[in-house]
């Protein structure tokens, strides 16, 4: 695929993503330019590793910026702090050239990816059981549940 398909699906897919879609793209973004930050680090690659952390960075940073704190004040500020201790941790791995801190890191930002991943799970099961409770749709019957039984 030519880098200007990916990019024009990419865009598209950005655009019409959810809200709830879009934070999960920015955790596997920030955990996937952590990886290859991290890996280039490993190689002692520091301008390679200072580009990717870099990247990350600045994907925590619109993380942070983006929180509604006048919607859920409390999660909020707990959001803010761990995202605050993240950014901390590349800028460490950044300078410092600190494998753990990185490390640190993406195991954050994974457990992160984890429970939100768990949130849309939840909410895609909320949303579905909605959608059933507004269809109109008969009891079964007697004779519809022995037409089910006979065909399976």
């Amino acid at each position: 695929m030519s880098t200007d398909v990916a990019n024009s699906y990419f865009r598209t897919k950005v655009l019409t993503a959810t809200p709830e879609q879009l934070q999960m793209m920015l955790y596997d973004g920030a955990i996937r330019f952590c990886t290859l930050g991290r890996e280039a680090l490993a190689a002692r690659n520091w301008e390679q590793s200072y580009n990717h952390i870099s990247r990350a960075q600045k994907i925590i940073l619109e993380m942070s910026c983006s929180l509604k704190h006048d919607i859920a004040p409390d999660l909020c500020a707990k959001l803010a702090g761990l995202y605050s201790y993240v950014y901390r941790l590349l800028v460490d791995a950044n300078i410092q050239h600190r494998i753990e801190a990185i490390d640190e890191a993406i195991s954050l930002l994974q457990y992160q990816r984890e429970t939100w991943a768990m949130l849309l799970d939840q909410l895609g099961k909320r949303k579905a059981a909605e959608a059933a409770g507004k269809l109109d749709v008969p009891a079964p019957s007697e004779q519809m549940e022995a037409s089910i039984s006979m065909t399976a």
